[in-house]
């Protein structure tokens, strides 16, 4: 080859697919989609199949999705979410490319938020024939005239299908019936997994209720516990996983199914269940001892012997949620934190809990205690700096995911803390810690506060401008009044020279909500929120943050996919100009109550943002409505718009 000069040109060789997908192998997630942008040989080593398991892919029901089914035809394996499909012909032709292009291919399929008809579903499920998660949450379409599965053909094709189906999910049907149940889980006698939340289930077994106990026809009209058993008993070797959330399980009935012969569950989800009580746990303990994942949150019936029961009898937990729980004490928490298992513990909202029993269970050795990956105090308004300062000691190996929102006594000295040994945390949750200032974040011991009375030298007492002299005191001021000490150039200098841990130690962070501490300013936020793997940042409710704050965290995290800003009336057009050039990758935008966006960043935002998928600007006066029109159509993945009382006016939604 020759250039316009007439000189010799080497051609570089293309590399090997090979190194390419050793290469990707290296990167992130977000930044292998990027990468595979850039030409077609990247694209193809992204789809690697090292870079492929697990792969679900989620879009609503329109036109053109019917091209990227065919188009997913040519990979080996795939999930599918979709969503807002109806009876109408356009839905019909979507499912029916789904069986012809994805039949043996298909491995996960959940229809979220559809309407579809009998017909329509009886038409797909034969074709699916390596399908092994079916979601049907909230399907009443299909269910409620109670034909569904009503012939024998029918129920002999999708049996031959559905042969290796292992999870299904059927939450939050109202017309799920005995009749249905026995005929859709006639076709499914794998199953591993199944949830059954908020469905209404009777429990005729229960002598509370007066209900008969024995046989009793199949109803048509609601789902019974003793078809539920029944399908325990025929499918106990398989089963391991059982979601009865929100419903209304008694003592008795949660007996009858922990009892059930050679039934060994793994993973129980009872959230919600507010009959249960502490001689239910009891009983469950004592009769399912293999159980590795307990949700008992909600349930509010429960107190500590609840807790004690569980850390004596289920030596192989791994997570156990006992959020809102709100009986709960301390007491038992020590014994539950010396279960070596243990790795994801939920105390949100468990108002008694301060974290000395918690503290004291970690305390053993390392072999006799919780290797907790996962904590949340959401709630815990009893939680301070030292039980969160031993905490972090105790934790710092193993720890990945804290929740301290809402911690309202936590202060800089717990951020300093985490700072300093947590530094391989995934995700941090701090909002509403109305303590944590600039200094926290910075890792700076604050110099003394300004004094009120500072400026004027006068130590004495003061009197107020309305009674003079007459002896009437100023009142003192309190501490919600007073505004921290503002960070100086000559304290961020000192922050640079530093060695000490501040919150840019955290290094891994993909998750970050500081959202509502008032006393955080763009001193701590264009210094420290530099992560190039974030993902998810909350700033709601900064009323000190500006858009340098804004063209900070856009330009430090380009990784980001969620951005919340709401009630903060320093940002603007300005900000958001100079942020959404780098933010390519963003999702979901919350802006409600930004009294400074215009038009202009709705704009912007159609040009530099086109994944974008949830956008909030409610109560933005100075938004038109005509200009969301245009959003919406301009941007192809745009699902939901809040746009409540823009331009000062309540449009129907």
């Amino acid at each position: 080859m020759e250039d316009c000069n007439g000189e010799d040109l080497i051609e570089t060789p293309e590399l090997p697919l090979e190194i390419i997908v050793y290469i990707l192998s290296f990167l992130h997630t977000s930044d292998r989609k990027e990468a595979s942008l850039v030409c077609r040989s990247w694209y193809y080593a992204s789809q690697d199949s090292h870079f492929q398991k697990n792969v679900t892919f989620c879009f609503p029901a329109s036109a053109s999705s019917l091209e990227l089914i065919r188009g997913l035809g040519r990979k080996s394996r795939c999930s599918l979410i979709i969503s807002q499909l109806d009876g109408f012909s356009m839905s019909r032709s979507l499912l029916l490319e789904v069986g012809l292009s994805l039949g043996s291919k298909l491995e996960s399929l959940a229809l979220p938020g559809s309407s579809i008809t009998e017909a329509s579903l009886l038409a797909l499920l034969p074709r699916l024939t390596s399908l092994r998660r079916l979601d049907l949450r909230g399907l009443d379409s299909l269910f409620m005239s109670g034909a569904f599965l009503s012939r024998e053909e029918h129920r002999q094709q999708v049996r031959a299908a559905l042969s290796g189906l292992e999870e299904l999910d059927l939450s939050d049907l109202r017309y799920l019936s005995d009749v249905t149940f026995n005929r859709l889980t006639g076709c499914t006698p794998r199953l591993r997994r199944l949830s059954l939340a908020g469905c209404h289930i009777a429990f005729e077994f229960d002598p509370y209720r007066g209900c008969p106990v024995g046989d009793v026809k199949d109803s048509s009209a609601l789902l019974s516990l003793r078809n539920l058993r029944r399908l325990l008993t025929e499918q106990k070797s398989t089963i391991v996983a059982l979601d009865l959330s929100r419903t209304s399980i008694t003592p008795e009935s949660l007996r009858t199914i922990a009892q059930v012969q050679d039934l060994v569950l793994e993973e129980l989800c009872l959230h919600g269940c507010k009959e249960l009580t502490d001689y239910s746990m009891e009983v469950l303990v004592k009769h399912q001892p293999s159980l590795q994942r307990l949700d008992i949150s909600a349930c509010t019936e429960l107190t500590s012997r609840s807790v004690e029961a569980i850390a004596r009898g289920l030596k192989s937990l791994t997570h156990l949620s006992l959020s809102r729980d709100w009986r709960i004490t301390e007491k038992g928490l020590a014994d539950l934190l010396s279960m070596s298992f243990l790795r994801s513990l939920d105390l949100s909202e468990c108002l008694h809990v301060s974290g000395t029993e918690i503290v004291k269970g970690l305390s053993g050795s390392k072999a006799a205690r919780a290797q907790l990956e996962t904590l949340s105090l959401k709630g815990c308004t009893y939680i301070r700096d030292f039980a969160v300062f031993s905490l972090t000691q105790l934790l710092g190996d193993t720890i990945r995911e804290l929740d301290l929102t809402s911690c309202v006594n936590v202060t800089d000295l717990s951020v300093r803390a985490i700072a300093t040994y947590l530094q391989k945390l995934v995700v941090l949750r701090l909002g509403w810690c109305k303590e944590v200032t600039d200094w926290g974040l910075l890792g700076i011991e604050e110099t003394t506060k300004s004094e009120p009375d500072q400026e004027t030298g006068d130590k004495g007492p003061r009197f107020t401008r309305t009674f003079g002299n007459m002896g009437f005191f100023k009142p003192p001021r309190l501490p919600f009044e007073e505004r921290p000490k503002l960070v100086t150039q000559n304290d961020l200098q000192q922050f640079k020279q530093q060695a000490g841990a501040s919150l840019l130690a955290l290094n891994r962070l993909q998750e970050l909500d500081l959202s509502a501490c008032p006393k955080l300013t763009d001193s701590s936020i264009t210094q420290v929120v530099h992560y190039p793997n974030l993902c998810r940042l909350s700033l709601s409710m900064l009323p000190e943050i500006s858009d340098a704050s804004l063209a900070s965290v856009a330009w430090h995290c380009r990784s980001l996919t969620s951005l919340a800003l709401s009630h903060c009336p320093g940002i603007s057009d300005r900000g958001v100009a100079q942020a959404v050039p780098y933010l390519h990758r963003l999702q979901h935008l919350y802006l409600s109550c930004c009294n400074n966006i215009t038009d202009r960043s709705l704009f912007l935002l159609m040009q530099h943002c086109p994944r974008l998928r949830t956008l909030d600007i409610s109560r933005c006066k100075n938004i038109s409505v005509t200009t969301v029109d245009l959003l919406q159509c301009q941007l192809p993945f745009l699902e939901n718009v809040h746009y409540k009382f823009i331009g000062g006016a309540n449009p129907t939604m």
